[in-house]
């Protein structure tokens, strides 16, 4: 039997589940003005993943490099969110 789809299949929900309160407290305390930290480890990771011949190491890579920059589309779409009051905004910053 090959268990490969179902890990992956695990890696990507646990990708999605951990970035989405990342992008949530990146966008609190940095705005969505912090875009260039998940380019720069996106395209890290997508790097790598290129780079590496282990086929499960390689898609985890893909996985978290991808789940990175489609943070940032998050990020801007978080910020909508705090505009309109569904999520809190940062008192200390003033930009609202």
């Amino acid at each position: 039997m090959n268990y490969y789809g179902i890990f992956i299949a695990v890696v990507s929900f646990l990708a999605i589940g951990l970035f989405h309160p990342i992008v949530i407290k990146a966008e609190y305390y940095f705005s969505s003005k912090c875009w260039p930290v998940f380019l720069i480890a996106g395209l890290i990771f997508l790097g790598i993943s290129l780079g590496t011949n282990h086929m499960i190491i390689s898609t985890i890579l893909g996985i978290l490099g991808c789940s990175c920059l489609w943070s940032i589309l998050e990020l801007k779409e978080q910020e909508k969110r705090v505009a309109r009051g569904w999520f809190p905004e940062n008192p200390k910053r003033k930009e609202y």
